[in-house]
This record gives C-alpha cells, sequence and structure tokens, in this order.
C-alpha cells in the first residue's frame, strides 16, 4: 500500500494500486514527547485528533509519499508534524546501522520513500538539503529514497502519477 502525506487540501493526483492519503482535516496536535506510543499504546498516538494512527498506518505501507511545499529545503509544517506524530512506526530499542545508532524497525515493511515538493523559487541549496534530509528520514525509518522531485507550483504536479 502506498501512504500519501500532504499539505494539499484538495488532493487530486492519480494513484496507482491501493493507497492512503492523510491531509489537513481539522486540527493536528503536536508530538508532545510523551513516549506513549511507544509504551502505552505501541504503534499508537495517545492524543486523539484523527491523526494517532499514522505510525501503525506506516507500518502496512511499502511506499511512503510526502507531497509538500518546500520548506527552507524541508516540508511545510503540517507535513513533518505527521511525521512527528508517526514516531512509532519505530521501535524505542537501539540498533546500528551505517555506523550509526538508530531506532529499530516496530513492524516488518521496508518503505521505499518519495517526495513531491512544489514551490515558486526553490535554491540549489534547499534542493540539496531537502534530498540530505528525505535519507536521513529513509535511514531513520531503515528504508530507501525511491525519489525527491522539485515543482514550481502546485499545477505542475497535476502531471504526475503516483
Amino acid at each position: 500500500m502506498k501512504l500519501i502525506i500532504t499539505d494539499l487540501e484538495n488532493f487530486q493526483i492519480p494513484v496507482e494500486g491501493e493507497y492512503q492519503v492523510i491531509k489537513p482535516n481539522g486540527d493536528i496536535h503536536h508530538c508532545i514527547g510523551c513516549f506513549g506510543c511507544w509504551v502505552k499504546t505501541p504503534g499508537e498516538c495517545v492524543l486523539h485528533d484523527g491523526y494517532e494512527k499514522t505510525g501503525s498506518e506506516m507500518g502496512r505501507c511499502t511506499e511512503l509519499i510526502l507531497i509538500s511545499r518546500c520548506c527552507y529545503g524541508s516540508v511545510s509544517p503540517f507535513v513533518k508534524t505527521v511525521q512527528d506524530r508517526a514516531i512509532s512506526y519505530i521501535h524505542p530499542d537501539f540498533v546500528i546501522r551505517k555506523g550509526e545508532m538508530h531506532h529499530k524497525r516496530r513492524y516488518q515493511n521496508v518503505i521505499s520513500l518519495s517526495a513531491h515538493l512544489y514551490g515558486e523559487n526553490i535554491t540549489d541549496v534547499e534542493k540539496e538539503t531537502a534530498r540530505e534530509l528525505m535519507q536521513a528520514n529513509a535511514d531513520n525509518y531503515d528504508g530507501l529514497v525511491k525519489d525527491v522531485s522539485f515543482y514550481r507550483s502546485i499545477e505542475e504536479l497535476e502531471g504526475i502519477v503516483l
């Protein structure tokens, strides 16, 4: 399954195969760092606002697709907040991967990560920052980067198929 996290309220991009979309739908609470998703309700955030199952939903996907406005080489505040709330995707225990300490994967799936970032004047430095951040995300998820693409406007996204 493809899990799409987007800041587009009116998501209309064609998607092939099984997928789920997480988009702005009411207020989202920020992660409060309570670790409840790790110890009290493993895989699920203790804050109930409609976004509490993002970590377990990531556990069912094979591809994570981020569609977001590019903000200084990163994703928009909404997409970042959803990612933060999905920390339960990983396990609190640590392992060494590629010579670095990372959290263990809670689920068996291996995520392929794609990012489609839009914005009028995305600089080369922001593009490089975005590529590095997506690789860091993939390393943290124990997954792989499939693609990082940039678009000048939301309208340019209309030509893609996910």
